[in-house]
């Protein structure tokens, strides 16, 4: 194996692709540089522009013969404004604007915003945020096809800029026409992850659910103050979650989002459902090439939560260092996990779960590890379950989670501490463990002195509860010459 392919963290990195990083060569430095997940935008970008950056991807994968996971993310149902004779207007503090129906071009009185089941949802005293919270409205005055606002705080507003409305739940579809036309498509390329923007509601999640049907795992991203508070539902409904601080940062007072991050985040970890941190991470090194140290700290503060994943947004897609910003995420990572108090922390935050045979097989796997000599916890998995729980656990051992479904290493990627390894269908567990030790082996983690943990569900190659659980040696002749079954 490579081994600058195998992670000297536990923590992963998702980058997102776009004009600065569509090249296979860049792809490849991206992910030789730390990217365990590519991110696919749906909101930028043709098809066709999507389907090459998805070949780089597989080609690449099969090159350095690892399994890279990538997510595809709709752009959901993210309400813009029209168009303006200047191109821009001016919004001044305490005058009156319209928002309506009327597709002419706006001007500082009024402008369209074309969606008619807004204005049904709006009440006086509503606020509209408009460009990421940059002019703020308050409506005094809604009827079924416009809106009449007060400019609480004025600024230039341009062509096409979104606009929030932070305390209404609306009643927008959760996945506009591009969106099924998007999820299509992508799932008939063969993403891993599809990621839902503007999750409301847990039946948002569901319906996206039935048109997936089962063709890639399901990532709800909590980006609205609806979301937060339904959290729970949602959460049930997911797969995994992205905690989006972009429009959340937008819609949500800016002191509430560090308690909500680290309250979702902890939510996540509890209910063993892979978890990500995104948006503005290392934004300034869109133009620089090193980050400030604010960021810097808020990328260790996801890590030491416990965060399965921190995501590169523009900084990666649309950057002028695409890669460094990677490298330097990588390094930040290396280092806070190299801290006393980062195992602190993990394991302060650690819960019970069901305590049914898996859980309690998955906790002795953990303890065994952490109070012997052992070097690895090796999972064998076919729908992912007994990955999903060892990783829940942040062990201090390395995680090697063997499948023999390409789609699942991939799929597993994202989630903390596991190294995948695509193997061949065994039938008996013996040669189970056999598989365990060589992946040890070759993928750096032990030697033929050590010992490895190994855990399965029996019978083999059935999708079921983790069941077994047994220290072995990593050394092949002596798994043979013991009582292995």
């Amino acid at each position: 194996m490579n081994e600058s392919v195998r992670r000297q963290r536990r923590v992963k990195i998702a980058a997102t692709l776009g004009p600065a990083s569509s090249t296979r060569e860049i792809i490849k430095e991206l992910f030789l540089a730390g990217a365990d997940v590519f991110r696919l935008n749906l909101s930028h970008g043709t098809h066709a522009d999507i389907k090459k950056r998805f070949d780089f991807i597989r080609d690449i994968e099969s090159e350095l013969d690892r399994p890279i996971c990538v997510m595809a993310d709709l752009q959901g149902p993210k309400l813009r404004c029209g168009a303006f004779k200047e191109s821009v207007a001016n919004l001044e503090e305490g005058h009156v604007f319209r928002f309506d129906l009327d597709t002419k071009l706006g001007d500082s009185d009024r402008v369209c915003l074309p969606h008619k089941e807004i204005f049904q949802a709006l009440q006086p005293g509503s606020i509209l945020l408009v460009d990421d919270g940059k002019i703020r409205l308050q409506v005094i005055e809604c009827k079924d096809e416009h809106a009449i606002s007060k400019v609480l705080v004025g600024g230039i507003i341009s062509d096409n800029k979104g606009v929030n409305v932070p305390d209404v739940i609306l009643p927008l579809a959760a996945l506009s026409e591009k969106d099924r036309i998007d999820l299509e498509f992508v799932c008939n390329l063969g993403v891993d992850w599809l990621a839902l923007s503007f999750v409301q509601r847990a039946e948002d999640v569901e319906e996206a659910r039935n048109l997936v049907n089962g063709r890639a795992a399901i990532l709800s991203k909590i980006e609205k103050p609806a979301a937060v508070e339904a959290f729970d539902s949602i959460l049930e409904a997911s797969d995994a979650i992205m905690v989006a601080r972009g429009d959340l940062g937008v819609e949500l007072p800016v002191e509430a989002l560090p308690p909500i991050q680290k309250r979702l985040v902890r939510a996540c970890r509890d209910r063993g459902k892979p978890v990500i941190v995104a948006t503005q991470m290392m934004e300034s090194m869109i133009n620089s090439p090193v980050p400030t140290r604010a960021e810097v700290s808020d990328v260790a503060q996801a890590i030491y939560e416990g965060a399965d994943a921190v995501m590169l947004s523009a900084e990666s897609a649309a950057g002028m260092y695409p890669v460094e910003a990677v490298s330097t995420m990588n390094r930040v990572a290396v280092e806070v996990e190299k801290d006393p108090i980062h195992r602190q922390v993990l394991e302060a935050a650690r819960t019970p779960g069901k305590r049914g045979v898996s859980d309690a097989i998955t906790v002795a796997a953990r303890e065994i590890a952490e109070t012997t000599n052992v070097k690895a916890i090796c999972c064998f998995t076919h729908s992912g379950t007994t990955a999903l729980l060892a990783c829940r656990e942040r062990p201090r051992v390395p995680i090697i989670a063997l499948t023999p479904k390409i789609g699942i290493a991939r799929r597993l990627t994202l989630n903390w501490g596991l190294h995948c390894v695509v193997t061949g269908e065994v039938e008996r567990f013996k040669m189970a463990v056999v598989s365990a030790a060589r992946a040890a082996r070759e993928n750096g983690f032990a030697s033929n002195k050590d010992k490895i943990v190994v855990t399965a569900g029996v019978p083999f190659n059935v999708p079921g509860s983790t069941n077994i659980l047994r220290v072995a040696p990593v050394n092949e002749k002596s798994i043979f010459d013991g009582e292995i079954d």
